[in-house]
């Protein structure tokens, strides 16, 4: 990997952008009325950008493959709750499958970077 900071990984832009994505749709009703649902989905998608970003600073492979390994999670946490509030109609259909699409990708993406990270042996 030759990213100098986590700003320049792919998946931590896409992390932000999925997060945008979140909060847009936080501040439109019904769910910006609901204020539980709305803090509990804010709070998944920053987690998964956050996690890129802790995992990286660790300056540790191990400790990288740990929070990303969280970051992963927290992708998947956010779309079981997308898939909820669709649901009981606090979201769209039309955001709903356009964010789980984003997440199925980036999560793939973290995976893969998970799995590279294990095969590289440890830099001194």
């Amino acid at each position: 990997m030759t990213a100098k900071s986590f700003e320049e990984l792919v998946i931590w832009q896409k992390a932000i952008s999925i997060g945008v994505d979140i909060y847009s749709i936080s501040d439109q009703l019904p769910l910006k009325n609901d204020y539980k649902s709305r803090d509990q989905l804010i709070g998944s998608a920053v987690s998964i950008s956050n996690n890129i970003a802790e995992g990286f600073e660790y300056n540790n492979r191990v400790q990288f493959i740990r929070f990303l390994g969280y970051a992963k999670g927290s992708a998947g946490e956010l779309r079981s709750q997308l898939a909820l509030l669709v649901k009981v109609n606090r979201v769209s259909e039309e955001n709903y499958m356009k964010l789980k699409e984003e997440l199925i990708g980036l999560s793939r993406q973290i995976k893969s970077l998970i799995e590279y990270l294990k095969t590289k042996k440890e830099q001194k």
